[in-house]
C-alpha cells in the first residue's frame, strides 16, 4: 500500500510508520511468491485468473445453482449475483479511484512468464476479482449455506491466483475479500424472491 501523508491529529508519525511497515510486508510477500518456483501450479493459476475475468466463474456457478437446485437455487443465484453486481460497481467506480495504488512491477519482481496474464489497466487496490468472487459466495451463502464453503474456497483460489500471476499485491486481495463480504452483507436482502 502506498503510504498516504500523515493526517493532522494524534501521532501522525506512528500512523505513517505502521502503514509503511504494512506496505513493506505486502511487497515482501508478493516478492516471495514471485521468487518461489512453482511450475506445476503456474498454468493452473493463470487459467483460474483468466477464467475469473468478468466474473465468469461466479456467473457459471449461478447458472448451475439456478438450473440444478430449483427455486432455492434460483434465489441463491440471484442473491449472489446482486451482491456481485453491487460489489463490482462500488469497487470499480469508487474504491479503485480513491485507492490509486499502482499495479506491481512484474518485471522487477521477476514473475515467471509462464504465470502471467494480461496486466489490467485499472488501479491495483483493491482486487476486483476477489471482491466479486467473495461477494457472490457470501450472497449465495445467505440463501444456501451449504454452497458457501465451496464458493468461498473458489474465491480464495481466485484471490491467490491474482497474486501468483503478478497482477496484485496480497493486501489488494485481502482488502477485496473484506469489501466483497461487507457489500454482500448490505445487499443480502435486495435479491428478488427473498423471504
Amino acid at each position: 500500500m502506498e503510504v498516504a501523508p500523515p493526517s493532522r491529529g494524534a501521532a501522525p508519525g506512528r500512523r505513517a510508520s505502521w502503514l509503511g511497515e504494512l506496505d513493506r510486508v505486502d511487497r515482501a510477500v508478493y516478492a516471495a511468491v514471485a521468487a518461489t518456483p512453482t511450475p506445476g501450479l503456474d498454468g493452473a493459476m493463470r487459467r483460474v485468473s483468466a477464467a475469473a475475468d468478468y466474473s465468469r466463474l461466479s456467473i457459471a456457478a449461478g447458472v448451475i445453482l439456478a438450473l440444478g437446485w430449483g427455486p432455492r437455487g434460483r434465489r441463491a443465484a440471484a442473491s449472489g449475483l446482486v451482491s456481485l453486481g453491487a460489489t463490482s460497481a462500488v469497487v470499480n467506480a469508487v474504491v479503485k479511484l480513491v485507492g490509486r495504488r499502482r499495479r506491481p512491477d512484474r518485471a522487477a519482481a521477476e514473475v515467471p512468464r509462464a504465470r502471467q496474464v494480461r496486466m489490467p489497466g485499472s488501479r491495483s487496490f483493491p482486487s476486483g476479482h476477489t471482491a466479486a468472487a467473495v461477494a457472490f459466495a457470501s450472497g449465495v451463502g445467505r440463501v444456501m449455506p451449504v454452497a458457501a464453503l465451496p464458493l468461498h474456497a473458489l474465491a480464495a483460489v481466485v484471490g491467490y491466483s491474482r497474486v501468483h500471476t503478478g497482477v496484485h499485491y496480497p493486501g489488494d486481495v485481502l482488502a477485496g475479500a473484506v469489501l466483497g463480504a461487507m457489500i454482500a452483507d448490505v445487499t443480502s436482502g435486495w435479491a428478488p424472491g427473498r423471504g
